[in-house]
Parts: structure tokens; sequence; C-alpha cells
């Protein structure tokens, strides 16, 4: 889920995907794979037995993974020889691999762990959850594989991107800046393993769950919190970016993307264990093991979204929050920059 983490946050991306033409096709993108996955699950449902979790992941990643390779098409606004050409073998197994497949395969985990959450167990009433476990990672991967598509047709038109959703430069950083955010990492296993133990404390195993998703995702969107401000300003003191930011705009990217993406990732943990381990609940000890490898993952993830916005900053791609969390806004940039206007605004806010 990295890759929607950065679609919103790193503003050259922001902005592309968040014109109002993108945002027009994107809504019908969105809506017709949501159809699509609804008569397939009435199909699937009377040939294979959806009610085994395995078998529902599969179908709900493999729906996903076909969804993600034709939205990428819609997205890049081309055939498939260009495409192929164009982009290489590397890139399209990614996209399908990743996210398709293994998107779609936590979306629907991330599905079936929300409606266990509130009473409605997938493994004792099957057809509702797996219905919705299909059709919201359909739509949902649709959007962003849309996304992709356009953000990777807009830089084979000459406008280039620093960075690509594709996890390569994560990867580049984590072999070159591993002393800069392994701190952070290991703040984040501590700190997410010790609030799942929260639940301990209570022996219901939904509200059990409850308190362990709650602990990890405020303390989770803390961390990622001060992990992206180390981040984005590597040269100084993490609490000088703390200190120099308006507390509405800590509060917003406390929100999004650190709380939201970590109790998403929870969720998704928390999936795994219930339908995959066959538990009742959580137990603390897996809980322990889920809270400390998400808060530690979003401390990796979020520090790299600081680093590439600095990256950014750097070659004049800046954006107040502000303006990146406001289609409307960003519409009326994105018509400016397609009749020359420098994308660049002010950077009164860091987050």
């Amino acid at each position: 889920m990295l890759h929607r983490m950065a679609l919103r946050v790193l503003p050259s991306l922001s902005l592309a995907v968040t014109e109002y033409s993108v945002r027009k096709k994107k809504r019908i993108v969105m809506f017709v794979p949501g159809l699509v996955a609804f008569a397939v699950y009435r199909i699937t449902k009377l040939l294979l037995p959806l009610s085994e979790p395995i078998v529902l992941l599969a179908v709900s990643g493999l729906v996903s993974l076909v969804t993600a390779l034709l939205a990428y098409r819609v997205g890049r606004a081309t055939g498939w020889g260009n495409i192929v050409r164009e982009d290489g073998n590397r890139l399209l197994t990614w996209l399908g691999g990743w996210i398709g497949f293994v998107y779609g395969v936590q979306l629907s985990l991330l599905v079936l762990a929300l409606l266990w959450l509130v009473g409605y167990d997938y493994l004792k009433h099957p057809d509702g959850p797996a219905m919705m476990a299909i059709i919201i990672s359909c739509t949902s991967v649709a959007r962003d594989a849309f996304e992709i598509g356009h953000v990777r047709k807009v830089t084979l038109m000459g406008r280039p991107f620093p960075t690509f959703p594709d996890g390569v430069a994560l990867r580049t950083m984590v072999g070159s800046h591993a002393m800069q955010f392994g701190p952070w990492v290991a703040v984040g296993l501590i700190v997410g393993a010790m609030g799942a133990s929260l639940g301990y404390l209570v022996e219901t195993n939904q509200v059990a769950a409850l308190v362990q998703l709650s602990a990890v995702a405020l303390l989770g969107g803390g961390v990622a919190l001060c992990a992206y401000l180390g981040g984005l300003h590597p040269q100084s003191s993490w609490t000088q970016g703390l200190s120099h930011t308006k507390p509405g705009e800590l509060l917003k990217y406390w929100w999004w993307p650190g709380l939201s993406f970590a109790a998403t990732y929870y969720l998704v943990a928390a999936g795994c264990v219930i339908f995959f381990l066959r538990q009742p609940g959580i137990p603390t000890a897996y809980a322990m093991v889920c809270g400390g490898f998400v808060t530690g993952m979003m401390a990796l993830y979020c520090y790299y979204l600081g680093y590439r916005r600095q990256v950014e900053e750097q070659q004049g791609h800046t954006m107040s929050s502000a303006l990146l969390r406001c289609p409307f806004v960003m519409g009326i940039l994105g018509k400016s920059t397609g009749a020359g206007v420098p994308m660049q605004a002010g950077s009164g806010s860091k987050v």
C-alpha cells in the first residue's frame, strides 16, 4: 500500500492524479469493475467454495490482477503493443502481481477483518463478507492501477516524476540510508509490540482486538509522523520539524497516512491470524508480533515518504499539504500546469 501513500503525499504524483479530467475518468474506471466483480462473485459462488478463505482470497487476487492490468491500460490510454514495448515485463509483472494480486488479497483480508470486528464473521456467514471482499478490493485496485497508468503516460509525454510508485526508490534508500531510518524502525517495532500487548487486559475477543487495533493505530501514527519528519529534515533534528509545523498540519499527517494505514495494515495482519490460522481472536503473542511489524514498517515507509518529499522540494516540486488534500484546487493547478505554469506552490507547511 506504499504506492497509495506516495500517490497522495508526494506533490508531483498527487498533482498528476487529482486533475479534474483524471478524477472524472477514474469514477467510471472504479464503477465498471465493481459491477463486473459482482457478476464474477455470483458465478464463482456456484462453482467454487467461497466459504474457504484460501479459495476466496485466490479468486479475489486473480480478479484484482486482471482488473489492475485493464485499469492500467485505460490510464496509459494506448494499446497493449505500445505498453509492452515501452513499459517492459518488469513493470507489468510488478503491476499485476503486487498492485493486482497481492494488494487485492490485502484489501480482502482488511474487509473480512473489519466485518469480524463488528460481529459479522465470514467463517459463520460467508456470503455477504465474500461478496464485499471481492467487490471492494477490485474497485480499489482499479483506482490505483489507473492512477499509476496515468502517471506513466504523463512521464512518457515528457513530464518526469522524481518518484515513480513502484518501490525502486525505496529499495535504493534502504541500501544507502540504513543508519538513518534504522532507529525509527527499531522504535516502531518496540512501540507497536507494547501497544498491541494491551489487549491482554481484555477477555472478549472482539473487544481485545479493538484495543489492540486502537493502540497500534494511535502509536503507529505518532511514530510514522516523527519518522516522516526525520526523513524530511535529515540534516537536522526531527523535533525541529515538529516544533516548526502547525499543530493542525501535524494532526492531519498523523491521521492520514499515519493512523489510517497503521490501522489498515494491522487489520490485514489480524485477518491472516483469524482466517488463515483459524484463531477465535488475536492472541497476545500474535498481536505483539503483528503490532511491532506494522509500526516498524510504517516507520520505514513514512521516513521514505519524507525523504522523497525532500528530494522533490530540492527539485522545485513544492506544495503545501493543504493543497495536496484538496482535489478541487489540485484540479485547477493541474490545468495551469498543462498550460505551462510551473508546478510550484507555497511551502508554508512541510507535512
